[in-house]
């Protein structure tokens, strides 16, 4: 066993750790442009990726390309508390699904161990109306409840970006949907039928907590068209502010943007009260907000991430001008764009800017402002 027992270290060091199933080229890059950035804040040293073959003799603070799973995976990294890594640790697989913002379509439906029927009761009034299940005759029942308010959105809980969802209007496309899910990844990890929008916008509310500081924001997401034309993300604009979630609504903001923080306040105490096990550096919440079947205005928090993702170049960023001295709250945005013809303005920071065998040339960059200077 190689030992890393090094003098250069005397407060430990900063590593990062692919443990999700795939990390394309630019994101890994990303993940480790970030991971040097926190260990400059938190004054550690970087060590690069995480190798179970050393023998580390300091403590280390993990960026994580995932959430960590189970909490043997990590009492063995020596994960604790939020202090040790960038991202989260949930007890069980599913508690990072969206699966738990709904609740069960009956008191005695199927759910996977450690499922808290308390959370669905916390987070009621700030979520969609929808249902999550864990076997066909669930399914199928909680789509009939929705389908009588109006068209429904069938989503697998695992999937990203939008990606597998279903738009359901009738039974019989429920029924006909429901015959291609795999029912033993419903069985361990869930799907969810929800009140599908029209009209609708998503805000990003967000919150970490580094080197002990906390920083709270909320933001929307832009779309950009990729190398084959293809609208995809194309980055995150955040309005970030010096302290927790009370501090962020003592701003002035927008209505829908004060009601979305709000509602993600909401589901993120509720995650810290109900999953024993659970804890977190990096919260972002997804929120939609549009109009339902029945013409009502609707806003719901549809997810939560609990790992570094798309914004948190802007929220490292943010955390970086904080600690120079600004004061308040600042705007940082993160701007994902494709093609080599594309430029970069002065004053960004360039996070990746190469071609990648996924997504062909890739441009990812951040800049930060004054709040005061809206677009």
């Amino acid at each position: 066993m190689i030992n890393a027992d090094a003098p250069h270290m005397p407060r430990g060091a900063v590593v990062t750790l692919a443990n999700r199933a795939r990390d394309p080229k630019h994101e890994k890059a990303v993940h480790e442009h970030l991971a040097k950035r926190l260990a400059a804040v938190k004054g550690l040293t970087f060590l690069g990726e995480y190798d179970q073959a050393i023998e580390y003799s300091h403590p280390l603070y993990f960026v994580p390309s995932g959430t960590i799973i189970g909490t043997d995976a990590a009492r063995e990294l020596g994960l604790d508390d939020e202090e040790d890594l960038f991202g989260g640790v949930v007890p069980q697989g599913f508690i990072e699904t969206k699966a738990i913002t709904h609740p069960l379509v009956r008191p005695d439906a199927d759910a996977p161990r450690g499922w808290s029927r308390d959370f669905a009761a916390r987070v009621s009034g700030s979520v969609l109306p929808g249902y999550s299940v864990f076997s066909l005759d669930d399914a199928r029942e909680a789509g009939r409840r929705l389908l009588h308010e109006g068209s429904l959105r069938l989503k697998p809980v695992r999937a990203t970006g939008g990606r597998g969802q279903e738009r359901i209007n009738t039974e019989q496309q429920l029924d006909d949907a429901l015959e291609h899910v795999d029912a033993k990844e419903m069985a361990q990890y869930g799907l969810v039928l929800e009140a599908n929008l029209e009209h609708v916008t998503t805000f990003s509310v967000g919150q970490i907590r580094v080197a002990g500081r906390t920083l709270s924001y909320y933001g929307t997401q832009r779309l950009t068209p990729d190398n084959s034309g293809e609208t995809v993300y194309g980055g995150s604009d955040l309005v970030v502010s010096d302290g927790d979630f009370e501090a962020l609504l003592k701003l002035d903001l927008p209505e829908k943007a004060r009601l979305a923080v709000m509602q993600a306040q909401v589901y993120d105490d509720a995650a810290s009260a109900c999953f024993r096990g659970f804890f977190a550096s990096r919260r972002n919440y997804d929120i939609a907000q549009g109009v339902d079947g029945r013409g009502r205005a609707c806003s719901g928090v549809l997810e939560q991430s609990w790992r570094i993702g798309g914004a948190s170049g802007a929220e490292i960023a943010a955390l970086e001008t904080f600690i120079k001295g600004e004061r308040g709250a600042v705007r940082a945005s993160t701007v994902e764009v494709y093609g080599e013809s594309q430029a970069v303005p002065p004053g960004a920071t360039v996070l990746f800017r190469d071609e990648d065998a996924d997504v062909g040339f890739i441009t990812k960059y951040v800049v930060v402002e004054g709040y005061g200077n809206s677009e």
